[in-house]
């Protein structure tokens, strides 16, 4: 007797988004004296799911339900602002950045565009020591209900919006919030890949990257950005996208992740797949050299074991690529002006 043809299993989208953002929409809803019913039953939210402090959410559930909320209640700031953001408002935002020369203009002019229509907050964009931070500084009191979904949403735009811009991944450094971690703080490691992230009660929300990103021109048009609009994908979703268009953060991961597969040229083409002649001209349009980002690695790793371990100086030497100590010092000196043993000694 022939066996039954299987069929594959369908995939269900992964629920990780917190309901507690589903729960804020719906006292927001409260407090305007509307019924959330119909934005829940296009977002097929049950009351049942509802419930549980800590349940879970699809990305697409969150989509449909903040796209009906924000137009049934005309305000895309969900009663967080001392004022209303008209449904628009953020298309609005993203339209008057989209003439700028480069990334840097664009975000510049999106965080004080901001200002004007939600003067409750200050956002910024800042550049120290190679590092650019998008920062969000609460002026006045957030509603507090929906405080988290509100500088969640605000920052999770602004990304996602930076790499539509520039039609390129943008990893983060790190990210930090201004609230104590939710009980559903692992899925911000969905919302926000990339670096560390960091609840700190007191501090300012940001967002770090590396700053040559600002540099990128922006490759998008008035005709793609009405396309995202009516796909009502600028809300909350950062796209996927080609490539990074950056070569110095892919080439410096790759010499942290795989430093055996990394250890030439050649193989680091291979690694990322590029010619190994496009490899040493794009590093060199960036401003930089392979043997810089080699030097600025394996420094950074010597300095965490010299800082964190008690391995000998030999140890360490040999851990980060060197042949002998000796060689290892005389570089060492020379990145820093100090031994590596009066660096241990001096921290």
């Amino acid at each position: 007797m022939p066996r039954a043809a299987r069929t594959a299993p369908s995939r269900t989208p992964a629920a990780v988004t917190p309901v507690a953002f589903a729960q804020a929409m719906v006292a927001a809803y409260g407090r305007a004296g509307r019924s959330p019913d119909g934005a829940l039953r296009a977002a097929q939210i049950t009351p049942a799911q509802l419930r549980p402090v800590d349940g879970r959410m699809t990305a697409r559930q969150m989509e449909l339900l903040s796209a009906t909320a924000m137009q049934e209640l005309d305000d895309e700031g969900l009663g967080a602002f001392s004022r209303a953001l008209p449904w628009g408002s953020y298309g609005l935002l993203a339209r008057g950045s989209l003439t700028a020369p480069n990334l840097g203009v664009a975000l510049k002019r999106w965080c004080r565009h901001h200002g004007l229509l939600a003067p409750d907050l200050r956002l910024s964009v800042r550049e120290e020591a190679g590092v650019a931070a998008v920062v969000l500084e609460e002026l006045q009191p957030l509603t507090a209900e929906v405080r988290e979904l509100s500088l969640a949403f605000i920052l999770r735009n602004v990304h996602g919006l930076a790499c539509w811009y520039v039609d390129s991944r943008i990893p983060l450094l790190g990210a930090t919030f201004p609230f104590a971690a939710p009980t559903h703080a692992d899925a911000y490691a969905h919302m926000f890949p990339g670096g560390p992230l960091a609840f700190e009660p007191g501090h300012v929300a940001s967002l770090r990257f590396d700053a040559q990103y600002l540099a990128l021109p922006l490759r998008r048009d008035e005709k793609a950005l009405t396309q995202l609009l009516r796909q009502r994908a600028l809300q909350l979703t950062v796209l996927q996208y080609r490539r990074d268009r950056l070569l110095v953060p892919q080439v410096r991961q790759a010499l942290v992740a795989h430093p055996h597969r990394a250890h030439s040229a050649d193989a680091l083409a291979t690694l990322l797949h590029v010619s190994t002649r496009t490899l040493h001209r794009q590093l060199k349009e960036e401003g930089a050299s392979l043997q810089q980002l080699k030097d600025e690695v394996r420094l950074e790793r010597a300095r965490d074991l010299l800082l964190r371990t008690a391995q000998p100086v030999k140890q360490v030497a040999a851990a980060v690529g060197f042949r002998n100590e000796k060689s290892f010092a005389r570089a060492f000196r020379q990145w820093t002006g100090q031994a590596p043993g009066e660096f241990r000694a001096a921290a």
